[in-house]
């Protein structure tokens, strides 16, 4: 931006030598990026910014030399000589598209003469590089690079119907501009017409008939505001660019645009003409200011020094904020319009240090207060679980969340399936309903590849359809196949079976203080009959595991046992675990009695369990089934149990006697409620 220093003087009283007015510009942010001698003048260059329109004029880079040296900005008079005639009796302004063009204000100046500019205005128009046109396109130019804001003047003798209509080109208008070239209009142009046809495009350029020539003797002075979206479109489609648009792109002051036209019509009635009486302003929806809220506590944290109130007072006043210190350390500032840059409180500090001087803030890090994150107690869950299930063997899995519609139907999960309407494929056509077939894929490729054992986990959601509406479950699914472990010489190989897995869901719960809970024999879809159990929380239902269907499998192509368990994780996770509590190394001995029973085949331990849990037993710490046996030694239809019962006391030793007494009570429950018998010789072991 060519910026003239005598032109600046006429804002504000500079004394400064230019070096040093130079390194002052520098220091604000005003980069002065070369100068040059001009006759009596010296002409700067001055970097500007997108959203820094104000600096695109005189007026604007004034304002920020009077903050910087702590000037005050001469004050500007514009007298306008009028007639008796009103403008709104000579013209008609109507907006038709409110939201492209929010302002339009418009004023008549009469029977001027158009002629050659008066010297001063000559050497303020050759300051900025442009050649002189004439005094009244000359007045236009001179309002634009002082204040930033574009106007333009129209003769007035060759609107048609005396209108200014300010709406969207036609399909089929043309428009021939000031430059002689003929432009084709489209429907999403703005554009400024009378009654017959378009004059100007809107905020780009003028007609070439209806600009002023020599013949011109009463001149419509156009001030507005336009989208700066709608232009940058308008000026790239047609490939024009204008000092006008230039800064219509960047945001315009819509607050200025009275006092553009006044100023433009006052120097026009000192060369003669004569105004109508008053500024036709035509504002549909006035714009508020922004009111911002500014704390001396944030200036210091952002900028890492403390700054006195007066400074802050003193500097934002001189920029144009109107600011008020609410209470010590609090203001309330509102924006000019003309700083369309400032949004939030970050930029008024921004302001407050551009003139307190970088060079003044200390290169150091200022201390700061580290704020502990919030505690995500559900992913923290998650984390430990991931844990207790590595440490358990598990590998985990992350699976797609499609799903092929015929091998999930076989699953038959009683959810509705929601369809993906643009899949990329037919076989990953639908949201998945359940986790398993992904890790049955996942185990066949393993198994594909060598690998003799797989057990593998994944958390993720499902999907389906409830009353119309889409629904997303937390879920994690187990999948064990083949070996356990590594296989070692002198040991036997372990295969999965439902016992590890069952094994595995329980020190789950019991690591997660998810109790207590409980297993229950249940038919489901996914797994063979007589194979399958609920895992319930607190009689609530959580999951389910067993042996997957052989029919499941086969589609697979999967020949082996395949074990697998599912978990409603997100239901589980809503509910609170069982407190945490201390318990004492204890001090006195524990006594261990092991009993060996024959019992039906079809007995579960869960209900063994629950019949021993129910005695309430004082002295009875814990007890666990430690070897099941099956075999021609063991009567038709029964299994042989052996069942490991410890016993102390808290306050005091144990006796043999006591300890007898208690497990005979035991013996005589489980033989009355499930017919037990003790194994052949079978007394009990002391």
């Amino acid at each position: 931006m060519r910026i003239s220093l005598n032109w600046l003087k006429d804002y504000v009283k500079i004394d400064l030598p230019l070096d040093r007015l130079i390194d002052r510009l520098n220091m604000i942010g005003l980069l002065v990026e070369d100068w040059q001698e001009v006759g009596e003048d010296v002409i700067l260059d001055i970097e500007t910014y997108a959203n820094r329109p104000d600096t695109l004029g005189h007026m604007g880079v004034s304002r920020e030399i009077a903050a910087c040296l702590d000037l005050p900005l001469k004050k500007q008079e514009w007298p306008v000589s009028e007639g008796e005639e009103k403008t709104s009796s000579l013209i008609d302004i109507q907006i038709k598209n409110p939201k492209l063009c929010p302002r339009y204000c418009g004023i008549i100046v009469k029977d001027i003469q158009v002629k050659t500019s008066p010297p001063w205005l000559l050497n303020r128009i050759e300051a900025m590089g442009l050649k002189p046109v004439n005094n009244v396109v000359d007045v236009t130019n001179y309002v634009l690079f002082s204040t930033a804001h574009p106007i333009h003047a129209f003769d007035l003798d060759t609107i048609g119907g005396k209108k200014i209509i300010i709406r969207k080109a036609e399909r089929g208008e043309r428009l021939k501009s000031l430059i002689g070239e003929d432009i084709a209009l489209s429907p999403d142009m703005l554009v400024i017409a009378d009654a017959e046809r378009p004059v100007a495009l809107a905020g780009v350029m003028g007609g070439e008939e209806s600009s002023v020539t020599e013949r011109t003797r009463n001149v419509f002075i156009e001030s507005a505001y336009f989208d700066p979206v709608s232009i940058r479109k308008t000026s790239k489609k047609t490939a024009l660019s204008t000092d006008a648009s230039y800064r219509f792109e960047r945001k315009v002051d819509i607050s200025f645009p009275p006092e553009a036209a006044l100023m433009a019509a006052s120097l026009l009635t000192q060369m003669g003409g004569k105004a109508t009486r008053g500024v036709m302003d035509v504002y549909p929806r006035p714009r508020r200011g922004r009111t911002l809220v500014l704390r001396n506590q944030r200036i210091t944290e952002l900028l890492g020094i403390t700054v006195e109130s007066q400074f802050v007072l003193r500097t934002l006043s001189a920029l144009g904020f109107g600011i008020r210190e609410e209470k010590a350390g609090l203001y309330q500032v509102k924006s000019p319009f003309f700083r369309v840059d400032i949004e939030r409180e970050a930029d008024l500090i921004e302001e407050i240090a551009r003139f307190y001087g970088y060079d003044r803030i200390p290169a150091q890090i200022p201390p700061l207060q580290e704020m502990e994150p919030p505690v995500d107690l559900k992913k923290r869950k998650i984390d430990k679980l991931r844990q207790v299930l590595f440490h358990q063997g598990y590998d985990e899995f992350v699976n797609f969340s499609f799903s092929d519609p015929e091998k999930e139907a076989q699953f038959q999960t009683t959810r509705k399936a929601i369809e993906i309407r643009n899949p990329i494929s037919v076989r990953s056509s639908r949201l998945r309903t359940t986790l398993i077939p992904g890790l049955l894929e996942n185990v066949l490729w393993n198994r594909n590849r060598g690998a003799e054992g797989i057990h593998a986990f994944e958390i993720g959601n499902i999907y389906f359809l409830e009353k119309k509406k889409c629904r997303e479950q937390l879920h994690l699914t187990l999948i064990s196949a083949g070996k356990v472990g590594f296989p070692q010489w002198q040991e036997r190989e372990e295969v999965m079976d439902f016992f590890h897995l069952k094994g595995t869901c329980e020190f789950l719960m019991s690591h997660l203080r998810y109790e207590p809970f409980s297993f229950q024999e249940d038919n489901h879809p996914f797994f063979e009959d007589g194979y399958a159990l609920r895992l319930d929380y607190k009689g609530e239902r959580v999951g389910c595991l067993g042996l997957l269907n052989k029919k499941i499998l086969e589609s697979y192509s999967l020949t082996d046992e395949v074990w697998a368990a599912e978990l409603d994780l997100g239901f589980l996770l809503q509910k609170e675990e069982q407190v945490f509590g201390y318990v004492p190394v204890a001090k006195f001995p524990s006594i261990t009695r092991d009993v060996s029973f024959f019992a039906d085949h079809h007995l579960s331990y869960q209900a063994m369990k629950e019949a021993i849990e129910d005695l309430a037993l004082a002295n009875l710490e814990t007890f666990f089934l430690y070897d099941l046996f099956s075999g021609p030694s063991v009567p038709k239809g029964k299994v042989s149990l052996s069942v490991r019962f410890v016993f102390r006391h808290p306050q005091r030793t144990l006796k043999a006697e006591e300890v007898d007494r208690v497990l005979e009570k035991i013996i005589k429950t489980l033989g009355e409620r499930f017919f037990f018998q003790l194994r052949e010789g079978g007394k009990i072991d002391k």
